[in-house]
């Protein structure tokens, strides 16, 4: 899905683990992620149910690149 998504926007897309400001869990369920934002973002693709682990996050917009949150994948990178 995201490879084709890709090719046809020949643009940059970010996915993440969907933590809420407030909440301790992420919503996993595609179905109550389009009830919740489908007003607030361009696009949500139902791939099924995801985990509960969040995704690591980098922060790209200073100089210096730094982790924002610490998750699956490597950040060994940006110690």
């Amino acid at each position: 899905i995201a490879l084709a998504l890709l090719e046809d926007l020949n643009e940059p897309i970010l996915s993440s683990t969907l933590i809420l400001p407030g909440d301790d869990m992420p919503l996993m369920d595609p179905y109550d992620m389009k009830q919740t934002l489908e007003k607030q973002v361009d696009l949500i693709v139902d791939g099924g149910y995801c985990g509960y682990d969040p995704t690591t996050v980098i922060v790209m917009e200073d100089d210096e690149p730094w982790v924002a949150r610490l998750g699956k994948g490597d950040a060994s990178l940006f110690d």
